[in-house]
């Protein structure tokens, strides 16, 4: 089983990533569970959101403790929270951020990604400039960097389960998987430098 926990804030869109991604997954022949995890509901406010993936039926019904793949909406949240807790030896983390020496602050033992996102998200009139709506481009983003699921079912998967302007949406995917930066990273003098 493949357990994926996204951590993001209120208004972001990463309960319906979780689905979108869910439903991608599905596509592709395989089963899988997503579900929220809600605070205090509001915009702005931390969320959780967790996908499951599994070639059998997935039956666990709890909040996912220790994924194997961590998706960080709002970077801000890496200085708040702990969002590496529980990441799996090995893991992978994928971080909508402009500023790559926020890096500095993973773990060794974990393979990390970027991409902005909330850039993507604006130029494609997802949300405002202040509230970039970056679901649909984080997800394009991680179908390259970890390949858990291919774009052509995450493009699909958005087209079908974003009800508003379904064309930019999956445009935002396209360019964010495409604009991810590369897993070879490069420790120097205790910073991280994406190649």
């Amino acid at each position: 089983m493949i357990e994926i926990r996204m951590h993001g804030r209120g208004g972001q869109g990463g309960v319906i990533a979780a689905k979108i991604l869910a439903s991608a997954i599905f596509k592709e022949g395989r089963f899988a569970q997503s579900f929220p995890s809600f605070g205090v509901e509001r915009r702005g406010a931390p969320v959780l959101a967790f996908t499951r993936v599994d070639d059998k039926p997935v039956r666990l019904r709890t909040a996912i403790y220790e994924p194997d793949h961590l998706i960080v909406l709002d970077a801000t949240l890496i200085k708040s929270t702990n969002v590496f807790s529980g990441l799996k030896h090995g893991g992978t983390i994928l971080v909508n951020t402009s500023v790559p020496v926020e890096l500095a602050r993973f773990p060794e033992e974990y393979t990390v990604g970027v991409v902005d996102a909330a850039d993507i998200a604006v130029r494609h009139n997802l949300g405002t400039k202040s509230i970039p709506i970056v679901n649909t481009s984080i997800l394009g983003a991680f179908s390259r960097f970890t390949g858990v699921v291919g774009i052509d079912a995450v493009v699909e998967a958005i087209r079908e389960g974003v009800p508003i302007m379904p064309d930019e949406n999956a445009a935002a995917a396209m360019e964010a998987y495409e604009a991810v930066k590369s897993t070879a990273l490069e420790r120097v003098s205790g910073k991280v430098k994406v190649n």
